[in-house]
């Protein structure tokens, strides 16, 4: 393996990790918003919200450790391989691959999850009285 192999993950961990913050963002602009809409009450649809919220800041945080540790392991792939020390390259590039593939797990069951909680929103609105 060359020192440039593992450097083909850089840009891809870079956005990967972007996202991650921007989803991050979303969801925390998305809780103030639902703080300062709801005031001292809160609606039972909230209530299921909040958990679900919660759920997927976790899940985000997790996301974004994973690929920060795919990274450094990443970055230290390429360190022993210009040392040339090529067997301990290999091994920190395929456990910087295992971060990297739970990090996207990771991901994978953030968005499902992000579907159930627009799931709940579409049964609410079928709640409300139909208009003619």
């Amino acid at each position: 393996m060359t020192l440039t192999t593992p450097g083909l993950l850089f840009p891809a961990i870079s956005l990967l990790l972007l996202a991650y913050t921007n989803r991050f963002l979303v969801l925390a602009q998305l809780i103030r918003e639902l703080n300062a809409r709801e005031g001292d009450t809160i609606r039972s649809l909230v209530k299921a919200q909040i958990e679900n919220l919660r759920k997927r800041i976790r899940l985000i945080r997790q996301m974004q450790v994973w690929g920060v540790i795919a990274f450094l392991l990443c970055t230290s792939s390429m360190f022993a391989l210009f040392l040339e020390i090529s067997l301990l390259g290999v091994t920190l590039f395929g456990a910087s691959l295992c971060s990297l593939t739970l990090s996207l797990l990771l991901s994978l069951y953030e968005i499902h999850i992000s579907c159930d909680a627009i799931e709940l929103e579409l049964q609410n609105i079928e709640k409300k009285p139909q208009q003619d």
